[in-house]
């Protein structure tokens, strides 16, 4: 093994490790290792954040082109760890209220963000199989974490049974693009679709479509979202929070990846599949939340209404477009991590409140919590001058340069749809009588990241160019 394969994978290799040493150091400990392994596993998360910043931008292959490493992968891997450390920041509040021994829970982040990690480096349908099962085992477990509560593990159960059908669709279609090529390497298939002047074969397209539908399962797009609102309601908030965030921006990235790379001659074929996944995750995402009552539902819907706003920059096919879904997924991770912070934090005595009807009159009895969920929702909903309504207009742009205005129509005319549902929970909190006041409370830790949430996505506007540039150096970086 030479030294340039261990550099590339150092920051996943010291997150593995570390994951093995804490695991041991907390079946020995046991309850008392809960808040040294907490410390840990977040120090871990920032040494590899140091140590992907630290390698170089240029292209670079390991382990005979296994794996690629480039400044859009840096972005990407920047992005998940900071989305891993902001979800694992937020589970402190819940890890300290479980009455079982819960040190293995950073174990499952650390393992399941080095998964993740390494699927958007994958540049092999080989490599990108492990990386994604080595990711979704991590995730099933933590869907079904409290093995006390029938709702989370109903969720750990039904995210592993339709993640299974997904992960062998997915296989089939890896199957079927080799037998048809001969090579399951993303640069030499990229090469023969570029030297090939012959009919594309329809056992490839079928390959293509199936690898298409894995990866739509993983993001919850349309139609592959049916386990979202039932994994979301059940799983633990703070599980949630990590669902929301870091599998979708991995998830997003290895499409891009593979939309550009391998698949990049085959436009015709996969973009009219993407453009009508697109709207028909923003119609869903936008009617499927306006008749629910549990906010965590609510949000789960919002989710997939936001990966139909995120495709729309994918199918646009150009790397104005590909730069238009990092930020989209920079915003968005914000976004969300503020939300879930609020749910949190929403509790009376011991018990979580999840019902949208808890915020009645949240305005008189705690106005700085309305003022920033008020905030959050106004985001979402695209508003300006907030951060949400700039991430919709970079993709929107994108895909209208590209030509495709009818997903444009459908972006703005489902955001005006979805608007309601989030300015419903503003007039339940300004307008409606007050209930009980919500007595939970928020780590130090976690105020501070609220506070940074709420700085981002007002204040983003009066300076958008640092992550603008960062994206577009980004992209150019990796030859798109």
């Amino acid at each position: 093994m030479s030294m340039v394969n261990i550099l590339l994978i150092l920051p996943e290799l010291v997150m593995a490790l570390g994951a093995c040493i804490l695991l041991v150091w907390g079946a020995v400990l046991k309850e008392k290792a809960l808040e040294g392994v907490m410390v840990c596993a977040a120090l871990i998360l920032v040494f590899a954040g140091y140590m992907v910043i630290s390698l170089p931008s240029e292209a670079s292959f390991a382990f005979n082109g296994l794996l690629r490493f480039d400044g859009f992968i840096m972005f990407a891997k920047l992005l998940i760890l900071m989305a891993a450390l902001a979800a694992l920041i937020l589970s402190a509040n819940w890890t300290q209220r479980l009455s079982l021994s819960c040190f293995e829970y950073p174990i499952l982040i650390l393992l399941s963000c080095a998964g993740l990690m390494l699927l958007t480096s994958s540049n092999d349908f080989l490599s990108l199989y492990m990386a994604i099962e080595l990711a979704s085992l991590s995730l099933y477990v933590m869907a079904a974490y409290e093995r006390d509560n029938v709702r989370s593990s109903e969720a750990g159960l039904k995210y592993f049974i339709l993640g299974a059908l997904a992960s062998g669709m997915m296989l089939f279609g890896m199957s079927l693009i080799y037998g048809f090529t001969g090579t399951t390497n993303f640069g030499v298939l990229a090469n023969l679709s570029e030297l090939s002047s012959t009919p594309v074969p329809y056992g490839f397209l079928t390959g293509l479509v199936l690898v298409l539908v894995g990866i739509c399962f993983k993001i919850s797009a349309v139609p592959f979202h049916m386990w979202t609102p039932d994994v979301y309601e059940g799983a633990p908030t703070s599980v949630v929070a990590y669902f929301a965030t870091v599998p979708k921006i991995a998830a997003l990235v290895l499409l891009g990846r593979l939309l550009y790379e391998p698949f990049a001659a085959y436009i015709e074929d996969w973009q009219p599949i993407i453009i009508f996944v697109s709207i028909a995750s923003m119609i869903v995402g936008a009617f499927g939340a306006l008749k629910q009552t549990n906010i965590k539902r609510l949000l789960a819907y919002s989710s997939i209404g936001h990966v139909g706003y995120a495709l729309t920059g994918l199918a646009a096919g150009t790397a104005q477009g590909l730069q238009g879904v990092l930020i989209y997924l920079s915003i968005y991770m914000v976004m969300s991590i503020g939300t879930f912070a609020f749910i949190l934090w929403m509790r009376r005595g011991s018990e979580p409140l999840e019902d949208i009807s808890e915020l009645a009159g949240l305005s008189r009895t705690h106005p700085r919590a309305a003022l920033f969920l008020g905030l959050m929702m106004f985001s979402m909903a695209g508003i300006p001058p907030l951060a949400g309504f700039f991430a919709k207009f970079y993709v929107f742009l994108a895909a209208a340069e590209a030509g495709l205005y009818t997903l444009v129509v459908a972006g703005l005319l489902t955001s005006v749809v979805a608007a309601y549902y989030y300015l419903r929970l503003v007039k339940i909190m300004y307008f409606d009588e007050a209930k009980d006041p919500i007595t939970g409370e928020l780590l130090l830790a976690s105020r501070l990241l609220v506070v940074i949430c709420a700085v981002v996505v007002f204040f983003y506007f009066l300076m958008p160019t640092p992550l603008i540039k960062t994206t577009e150096l980004a992209v150019t970086w990796a030859g798109y």
